[in-house]
């Protein structure tokens, strides 16, 4: 996964925050899609689709951050 340590950290957390949170009324569509999987209500394959578009760059921002701390390194210090 060396090309997840080469996409800068900023541009994953605007990434992230911006597919997250979109769109903001009436309420983010990756809450959305999360609440309609733990009721069991998510079948359709629109639905399907959109929580993993949703929540895409969320998830891969936590990968990036958990390979940061096990590698020791700073936000910021190019390898």
């Amino acid at each position: 996964m060396h090309w997840l340590d080469k996409i800068p950290l900023t541009a994953l957390v605007i990434a992230a925050l911006a597919l997250g949170l979109a769109p903001l009324t009436p309420e983010p569509h990756l809450w959305e899609k999360l609440k309609m999987l733990a009721n069991g209500t998510l079948s359709r394959p629109i639905d399907i689709f959109d929580l993993i578009m949703h929540a895409s760059m969320p998830l891969l921002l936590a990968v990036k951050l958990i390979r940061m701390a096990r590698s020791g390194k700073k936000p910021g210090h190019s390898a």
